[in-house]
């Protein structure tokens, strides 16, 4: 059976992707290692399957001596890295902790998996040649866009945020370690996720949240800014495509093909709420919306052209935004009955 280190895996897309890996392939363990912060929740994984094949580890990636102890005591025979400070309003008010976790503990990572795996640079220790590291990165890392055009794996770096330059430096530093010692990587960069147990703070699951509580909804600015939004589950099968079908040293850019702005995604909320929870005074939820201070360094717009994992790998996502967003809803609204 091979063992597969997984990080950040009691957060949003982790969660979502170790019962989807599971089901999946009966002959992989996971062992998952989580430091279980404020974005992590152990019942994200309520549903995984409980038996010897996910091994929950609570522990930091930047903690040297654990990381390596897990390699050694598993023989982890690769690595599929979600585990990252994400929260863009976060990185502004403490970046140390993102370039912590992101930058550090990326480099931690994949320096102890190519000393568990290599003799050498560009010599894999016999029985190691088939291992792979995947690093989950971000849209953001590529900047803002105009009012046209689309991210390709082309795109140059040009972060705004310390949440994306902190991502940045973790893409680099997994580059360098391809193209210097011949390690086997593949990087994934993904638009903006959404669905089932994503964090309270991210605009979805406020605007959700903040409705059903009847409060004000904040929106930042005038809820023009524009980003591409990926289902969370069409986002586990790319990664899994890509950690198995993608050649080596590539990056493969994830997206939904679904622009929505701000204001298009509150109000597609508001609506779908009016009548799947009406409000019992009769009123649209939309008389919540309140527009706030926008956050410091706010990219306009993100878009993402997905056309090299369409072509190459077949990846093609089954939700389009109209069809995820119900069953997002649905979701909460279970959760919160």
């Amino acid at each position: 059976m091979k063992t597969i280190l997984v990080t950040g895996c009691a957060g949003f897309i982790g969660s979502n992707f170790v019962p989807y890996f599971l089901n999946k392939y009966s002959d992989v363990r996971l062992i998952n290692l989580d430091l279980l912060t404020y974005a992590g929740d152990m019942s994200n994984l309520s549903d995984a399957p409980q038996d010897d094949r996910h091994i929950f580890v609570q522990g930091d990636i930047c903690d040297r001596p654990l990381v390596e102890s897990l390699f050694f005591q598993y023989d982890i025979r690769g690595v599929i890295h979600f585990a990252a400070e994400s929260h863009v309003d976060n990185s502004i008010k403490n970046p140390g902790v993102f370039v912590q976790t992101n930058v550090n503990g990326s480099f931690t990572l994949i320096d102890i998996a190519y000393k568990a795996w290599m003799e050498k640079p560009f010599v894999y220790k016999t029985g190691y040649e088939g291992c792979r590291f995947h690093h989950i990165s971000t849209d953001e890392v590529y900047g803002t866009l105009g009012e046209t055009g689309l991210f390709t794996e082309e795109t140059a770096y040009a972060p705004n945020s310390p949440y994306s330059a902190s991502k940045a430096g973790s893409d680099m530093i997994v580059r360098s370690y391809h193209h210097t010692y011949g390690m086997n990587t593949v990087i994934t960069n993904c638009s903006n996720n959404y669905g089932p147990k994503q964090h309270d703070e991210k605009l979805i699951p406020t605007i959700i949240r903040k409705a059903l509580a009847g409060e004000n909804i904040p929106i930042y600015g005038d809820g023009k800014n524009i980003r591409d939004w990926l289902y969370v589950l069409d986002h586990c099968k790319g990664i899994d495509l890509v950690y198995h079908s993608g050649r080596s040293g590539e990056v493969y850019n994830i997206g939904g093909r679904n622009e929505r702005n701000n204001n298009q995604i509150v109000e597609t909320i508001c609506n779908l709420l009016d009548s799947m929870k009406s409000k019992s005074d009769g009123k649209s939820y939309n008389k919540q919306i309140t527009y706030v201070e926008d956050r410091a360094g706010h990219d306009r717009r993100y878009a993402i052209d997905a056309t090299k994992i369409e072509t190459e790998l077949g990846w093609k996502a089954d939700e389009n935004f109209d069809t995820g967003i119900v069953k997002t809803i649905q979701w909460y609204l279970k959760k919160d009955a």
